[in-house]
């Protein structure tokens, strides 16, 4: 690739592209990044040079070819984001910034480093979107040239990969672009299954593409004779997309049948289905097996109808039948639709990209940013369904979601007030759970206000921190009405009351002392008892402590000292607002750093922390409930034992220590044993220090062969 031919490319579908200013980026790029080289030994310029292509590839306006070509400079040479401002302008200056990563941070470790760096791509990209389709093509270069990294840097870019950047292709409807993340992670994170399929797929090569092409002209011959105008092609499936597929089935390659899959591609809507039913007509239908995303569209706009037949060798035979624009946004995704010179905000550009919003208000609720990203990996591998309101709108809602999420997905309000609601015509509970194509019709009232038990009810994060910020509004309320109350009763017995202390002036000295910003601040901390009604009342009549004989004062003094000594083996975990408070893990779940938390009050023995999924919180007093937070960079050993339901077959278990010890945990107990029907239930028990090691080592046996379900077994 070279810079005229780059510019080539761009001018074939943007003849107005500024070709000037993309040779200033090539230039300016080729100076800074002089001699630097890759892990290749090839100068550096080579990378940014082929992102900007894959870019270009994806046909993306002249800001993001420039912003591909100086992506790595602020990061990589002494260029700053205050010079390509001054050179190329606001816009390239921002797309610049958002690709950038984190590298002078305050961080113990590489992975909050890196989990900072991901977090600010994607709430750039929540802004930008653009952002993140050139954070891809970075990627996807990257991917290409893996080869000569070290080993170690190879598996984590690759897992990464898989784990992060694939979904996010899929979730923007950039297939290419995922496919071939899966592609060359799958050869770098399990090098003997790729090589196996592979080597499976190269063995029937002939004979597939003689089928392929005996169906692809039957099928055309088949649709002429209708009168329909189309383009049939056939593919073999991708090696990656096989072996998941046995994974997912526990399947052996010679038992997946459906290896190859057609494509016909129509005129019109209309043409869509009448090639659908001729499809049918001629060839079987598999039940259960046909998908209508034309009349159902998925969340990233991807349209299509899918089905699958039994074809004429009785082999199974799955077919998509699209029109040629719904086929140019499956190859394009978000890049084929996202307007720049439309003359529209781009704001209300960004409300299209419901997801990207969502983002946005997980940052509200989570300031972790292992935790970030942890929730975006777990949505995105999460299925869409779609959900209709009475009068036709569609809202996109995780599958498995409830009527009550439905609720929030149309506003917080209705959400807050929803008392039932009726599914295609019938009154169903809150926690009914919602299937594709339902119409939900959601009845409130005024009266009606978030419970607490709502939480086990919702499936999606946004009524989750929706509910929660009303349930805390709510607590906070009722404990500044008892702190008021509990505060003037004491204040009575000194002929005093709040009223009096404003008008004598008191109030700002109380604030001070208390380091609370305001008198609801001061109320909400007597009402949850984190500050005692005696202490406020002994600052201001200090005459009370003289007046304590010395005997109480010195037991006093001890207490302290036992507390000061107490607060030194505490915990990672502070209580918000709230410093000094004595907190201790609850031994019921042992919550790990990281994962949701929540602290329970109780008395003379300070905040007891519970994870939010803890059983026991269920019939707890809301108003002992405090929000507390994991310190940054908590890490606490704590015991976890893990089930795993697995199939039982000989070398499981040797393959399930392997996948443990890959992320440096050590395995103190294993008990396993069968349950039948070729079944196997294992138990294992270790030492972990964070949610993150959690969910590493729970990746890691979900990719095991065999294993089908990993949880985590609490006291």
């Amino acid at each position: 690739m070279s810079i005229d031919s780059l510019v080539s490319k761009i001018q074939e579908y943007d003849r107005t592209a500024d070709a000037d200013t993309i040779a200033r980026a090539y230039e300016f790029s080729e100076r800074v990044h002089r001699g630097q080289k890759r892990m290749s030994g090839e100068p550096y310029l080579t990378h940014p040079l082929a992102v900007a292509d894959i870019i270009a590839d994806m046909r993306l306006d002249v800001p993001c070819v420039v912003t591909g070509l100086l992506h790595d400079t602020v990061e990589d040479t002494l260029t700053t984001l205050e010079e390509i401002d001054e050179v190329f302008g606001v816009e390239v200056a921002q797309l610049v910034d958002g690709v950038t990563k984190i590298s002078k941070m305050e961080a113990d470790d590489r992975e909050i480093a890196e989990a900072e760096s991901i977090r600010k791509i994607i709430l750039a990209s929540a802004k930008d979107v653009r952002v993140l389709l050139i954070k891809l093509a970075d990627r996807a270069h990257n991917l290409r040239t893996i080869d000569h990294l070290p080993e170690e840097r190879r598996r984590r870019m690759a897992s990464e990969t898989l784990d992060l950047y694939a979904p996010l292709a899929s979730r923007f409807g950039i297939y290419w672009l995922k496919s071939e993340f899966e592609e060359n992670t799958f050869q770098v994170l399990w090098p003997d299954e790729h090589r196996d399929v592979r080597e499976k797929l190269t063995l029937h090569k002939l004979e597939r593409e003689g089928y392929i092409e005996e169906i692809t002209n039957l099928l055309t011959k088949r649709l002429a004779e209708a009168g329909l105008e189309s383009e049939v092609s056939g593919r073999t499936k991708s090696a990656y997309s096989i072996y998941a597929k046995m994974r997912k089935q526990d399947l052996h390659y010679d038992d997946v049948h459906d290896v190859v899959a057609f494509r016909v591609t129509v005129d019109t809507d209309r043409d869509c289905y009448d090639a659908l039913g001729l499809i049918h007509n001629n060839w079987r239908p598999v039940p259960g097996r046909f998908r209508d995303y034309v009349a159902l569209p998925k969340a990233n706009m991807y349209q299509s109808l899918h089905t699958t037949v039994i074809g004429e060798y009785g082999e199974r035979m799955e077919v998509q039948i699209r029109t040629h624009e719904m086929h140019r946004i499956a190859e394009f995704g978000i890049a084929a639709h996202w307007k720049y010179k439309s003359g529209d905000d781009e704001t209300a550009e960004a409300e299209r990209y419901g997801w990207l919003q969502q983002v946005l208000e997980w940052q509200r609720h989570l300031d972790d940013a292992r935790q970030f990203v942890h929730k975006v990996k777990e949505d995105l591998f999460a299925d869409d369904i779609v959900c209709f309101t009475p009068r036709g709108h569609g809202r996109t809602l995780t599958k498995g979601a409830t009527a009550l999420d439905f609720a929030y997905r149309i506003h917080s309000e209705v959400g807050d007030h929803c008392t039932a609601a009726r599914v295609n015509g019938q009154l169903v509970p809150l926690r009914y759970q919602l299937q594709a194509g339902d119409t939900v019709e959601i009845i409130t009232t005024s009266e009606q206000q978030p419970a607490r038990e709502w939480l086990k009810i919702v499936k999606t994060p946004r009524a989750r921190h929706r509910i929660m910020d009303a349930i805390k509004s709510a607590d906070r309320l009722r404990a500044i009405a008892l702190g008021r109350e509990l505060l003037d009763r004491d204040l009575a017995f000194k002929q005093h009351d709040i009223a009096r202390l404003h008008r004598e002036g008191r109030m700002p000295d109380l604030l001070k002392h208390f380091t609370r910003d305001d008198e609801d601040a001061l109320l909400e901390a007597v009402g949850y008892g984190r500050i005692r009604t005696k202490q406020v009342v002994e600052h201001l009549f200090p005459e009370t402590e003289a007046a304590e004989p010395s005997r109480r004062r010195a037991a006093l003094g001890k207490i302290m000292k036992l507390l000061e000594r107490q607060k030194k083996t505490l915990p990672a975990v502070r209580v918000t607002g709230d410093a000094d408070s004595m907190v201790r893990l609850g031994k019921c779940c042992d919550p790990l750093p990281g994962e949701p938390i929540i602290g329970f009050m109780t008395r003379g023995r300070g905040v007891t922390v519970h994870s939010v999924e803890c059983e026991r919180l269920a019939d707890s007093d809301d108003e002992r409930r405090v929000e507390v937070v994991w310190e940054k960079g908590a890490r606490t050993a704590r015991d976890v034992r893990l089930e795993v339901v697995s199939r039982d077959r000989p070398g499981l278990l040797a393959g399930m220590s392997h996948a443990i010890a890959q992320t440096g945990m050590n395995i103190k107990k294993a008990y396993v044993r069968t349950t039948g029907e070729g079944r196997a239930l294992n138990v294992f028990e270790m030492t972990l220090f964070s949610h993150d090691d959690y969910e590493r080592v729970c990746r890691n046996l979900r990719r095991v062969p065999g294993v089908k379900d990993v949880k985590r077994l609490r006291t």
